[in-house]
């Protein structure tokens, strides 16, 4: 058996914390899970974790103009450029402290991230080869507090800094003699968002408090003036010396001041002066505004509170359109597709993740992940859905296929066990239940017999998991010991067992006083599960680490790492000294939620959220763990969300498009080489109908098998829609029949993975199939009643000719 899985998905697990975004068609909505980024493609109901994660939870991320870079960054500042065309990771880049936000500029030349009280501006990967994809530009200073949001103006010529001082900053993406820095104020909390109107430098501006501030400008973007890039006094050796250092760390360093820039002789600078100014929450009620997004198009603005409620007001007449809660959680993140008909909104709290259609008032998407961990999973029986159990009582149905539909049945009560039941799993042969407990028992319901205890197995330790191989015949238990043991449902006996506990390899958590070593020896596996051939076992439980073990020899064979998140407890071996004090670990040290948060005040007299709530880093496990029934995957549920295995990879590496001209003459040569796998290839490239005729019929009948086996799997679906095409009109009917018959059979298992995608080639096979047969019978038949008919005539004219030669004999025969 090879042991080939590969990551395939996460599902289960929806938004958590960061920055939504809408792909460049607007038909997806790109969310952060964790460690990792998912695409949900709202027209076809379908959904894609990319295969690539961080160090840590990702905080913000930034799509290109043009959809096909995506920059993510985590906690830490720990960045990854990854290409949205090949799921790859281009670069790794490490901003050495927390960025708020990211942006690229409308034109795609550049992008800008805001970390500290600072925005470095870069020149955007792909525009040149560079050994550093990410080269710094320019630094912007200025803010006294740290920055919150960024926003571009639609020529790329500015972009304007939200901060934490209650203060915007305007920047010029060039050193404009008219415009390098200007600052905004008028609010008395955090600015959330800034926005500029479309093709102007007119702004808005949203804070904390509930209040958007519309400012004017009296210079249009055609009015901003070049300036001289350094200023022209001479400069000694030790400065330009020390200058070309500052520019290789900070670049082009801008420091803006409360103080007015100088003016360039005879251009006048850029002003802003306060059009309006408007309050969200006119009824005094303390709700603060927890986030915004502005679509310059429409003007339509839309707020998130922390109440769980957001707002429409059409700009800059402020004019409300509508307005509803949809959860009772903080509204973390908000974002318009380009049309601006689609809102996306993102709860850290519980982690809703939903599009809205405002303008038809429903929802596009709706998903939402278990509140706590999940504890269950299981397939259905095609292999096409997958069902999750949580501690929040919630069961989640998970199409990944054709519908699998159950009838609730009767509830009865069992009783029996003398401590808390911690599995249950039925035989999948017979009507008997097994029921695994803390009692140190395992017992064996019979379901026809009033639900009878059929049989005790005794263990050494508390049951902690228990299920049954495939054909029933064989029962696997785990154990707060460690061990796996198998049993014969039949006779009750021990059939042997495994000792785990040193497989676990679970890490240190932050607060323990014990080593990882000496921790590990108190785990053990919590799930386990069979393989479809039963040959082999899955188990998982408090680690990090799922282990798989050949049942007959007793051995493990592979271990699989489900997660390197380090925002994860009990992620690494050893603690970071550096967070080690004589008072003991910082992490010891119990924060609340502060301000940062924005939740509403609980307790009276408190002006600073909460103090009640704590946070804390989940513990990383496995709660439960799935084969599916075809055998070509596996899941498992963990504090990560539900993770897919799957040998079935989703892209495929082609080499023949790297140095091979796609010509005529190329694929003949090919032909007389009688390469005839490399020619079908090369045709379907050239895509000329008669070229892939001419190449399939010169295919000899022996070599059809031979050529269907090495086919690569994106030519596979591309060569059966053609033999279903040509089935109505080719006379080699059998010939082309030998073809899908191949096709089928060595691909079989693959297009019924992907079985969505072939309903049209199926119908289509079956609709120009089905009227060719009927015509073959009609010919067929005629044929036959055509050769019986001939037959008759045959035999008539056969017995006149005899009668006339016997006619002529007795004339002969007379006598004269």
């Amino acid at each position: 058996m090879k042991f080939a899985y590969k990551f395939s998905n996460l599902l289960g697990a929806f938004y958590r914390h960061g920055n939504l975004c809408f792909s460049k068609d607007g038909n997806s909505v790109i969310s952060p899970v964790g460690n990792r980024i998912s695409v949900f493609d709202l027209k076809n109901n379908k959904s894609e974790t990319l295969p690539v994660s961080t160090t840590k939870n990702i905080s913000c991320l930034g799509i290109s103009p043009d959809g096909n870079l995506a920059i993510l960054i985590d906690e830490d500042g720990a960045a990854i450029l990854v290409s949205l065309v090949t799921r790859a990771v281009l670069h790794h880049h490490h901003f050495h402290s927390p960025v708020h936000s990211v942006s690229f500029s409308p034109d795609g030349r550049k992008f800008v991230i805001t970390k500290e009280n600072v925005a470095l501006m870069y020149h955007a990967p792909g525009r040149n080869r560079e050994f550093n994809a990410f080269a710094l530009d320019k630094s912007y200073y200025g803010p006294f507090d740290e920055t919150t949001c960024i926003d571009w103006t639609d020529d790329s010529k500015c972009f304007a800094v939200g901060s934490k001082d209650m203060t915007t900053w305007i920047f010029g993406a060039e050193r404009w003699a008219n415009l390098i820095y200007y600052s905004l104020g008028g609010h008395k909390d955090i600015i959330v968002g800034c926005f500029f109107e479309k093709d102007s430098l007119d702004m808005y501006t949203v804070s904390q408090e509930g209040t958007l501030c519309v400012w004017e400008s009296d210079t249009e973007l055609e009015g901003l003036r070049k300036g001289p890039k350094y200023s022209e006094r001479k400069k000694t050796e030790e400065e330009k010396k020390k200058r070309e250092e500052e520019e290789k760390t900070r670049g082009d360093v801008i420091k803006g001041s409360a103080d007015t820039p100088k003016q360039v002789e005879g251009i006048k600078n850029v002003r802003y002066s306060q059009r309006s100014k408007h309050y969200f929450n006119k009824e005094g009620d303390f709700n603060k505004l927890t986030s915004a997004a502005f679509h310059k198009k429409t003007r339509i603005l839309v707020t998130g509170f922390a109440s769980g409620a957001f707002h429409l007001h059409e700009l800059p007449e402020f004019d409300l359109i509508h307005s509803l809660s949809i959860s009772d959680q903080r509204i973390s993140t908000i974002a318009l597709n380009p049309t601006g008909d689609w809102i996306g909104f993102g709860c850290s709290g519980l982690g809703p993740l939903l599009v809205w259609e405002w303008q038809s008032e429903s929802y596009v998407f709706k998903q939402q992940g278990h509140f706590n961990n999940m504890n269950s999973l299981a397939y259905s029986p095609d292999g096409q859905y997958l069902v999750t159990g949580g501690d929040d009582g919630k069961v989640s149905l998970l199409p990944l296929g054709f519908l699998w539909n159950t009838n609730s049945g009767l509830c009865f009560v069992l009783s029996g066990h003398e401590g808390p039941v911690s599995n249950l799993c039925f035989s999948p042969v017979q009507s008997v239940l097994a029921s695994v407990s803390w009692d140190k028992t395992v017992r064996l319901w019979d379901m026809l017999d009033s639900w009878q205890t059929k049989e005790t197995l005794r263990l050494t330790s508390d049951g902690l998991a228990v299920t049954y191989r495939p054909d029933g015949q064989e029962l696997a238990v785990a154990s707060l010991d460690g061990e796996i043991t198998f049993w014969n449902p039949q006779t009750g006996g021990q059939t042997g067992s495994i000792a785990g506990r040193h497989d676990l390899q679970m890490g240190r958590k932050e607060t323990e006083k014990i080593t990882a070593k000496q921790s590990a020896k108190g785990k053990s596996f919590t799930c386990l599960c069979y393989s479809a051939d039963g040959e082999s076992i899955l188990a998982g439980g408090q680690s990090k680490f799922v282990c798989i073990y050949n049942i007959k020899e007793h051995v493990l064979m592979k271990k699989f790492e489900i997660s390197c998140n380090l925002s994860l407890d009990a992620m690494e071996e050893f603690l970071d000294r550096r967070k080690m004090t004589e008072f003991g670990s910082l992490s010891l040290v119990d924060e609340g939620t502060g301000d940062g948060d924005g939740v509403a005040l609980s307790l009276p007299g408190v002006k600073r959220g909460d103090m009640s709530s704590r946070r804390f880093k989940p513990e990383i496990r496995v709660s439960s763990l799935c084969f599916s029934p075809t055998g070509r995957s596996w899941a498992a549920a963990s504090t990560e969300g539900l993770l897919i295995y799957s040998l079935d990879a989703s892209l495929v590496f082609d080499p023949y498009d790297l140095d091979m001209d796609v010509t005529p003459a190329s694929i003949r040569q090919q032909m007389k080489k009688k390469e005839w796998a490399s020619a079908i290839l090369l045709s379907f490239r050239l895509n000329e109908m008669p070229l892939i005729r001419e190449v399939l019929e010169a295919v000899p009948y022996n070599q059809i098998t031979v050529v269907c086996s090495s086919l690569p799997d994106v030519y596979v679906d591309k060569l059966l829609n053609f033999v279903a095409s040509t089935l109505e009109k080719s006379n080699h009917l059998q010939f082309y029949l030998s073809w899908a018959q191949c096709l089928l059979t060595l691909h079989g298992q693959k297009l019924k993975n992907r079985s969505a995608a072939y309903l049209y080639v199926k119908f289509k096979s079956n609709f120009c199939f089905l009227p060719s047969c009927d015509w073959n019978i009609y010919n067929i038949r005629y044929a036959a009643a055509l050769s019986k008919q001939r037959g008759m005539k045959r035999t008539a004219a056969e017995s006149l000719s005899d009668d006339e030669e016997e006619e002529e004999e007795e004339v002969h025969l007379q006598p004269c």
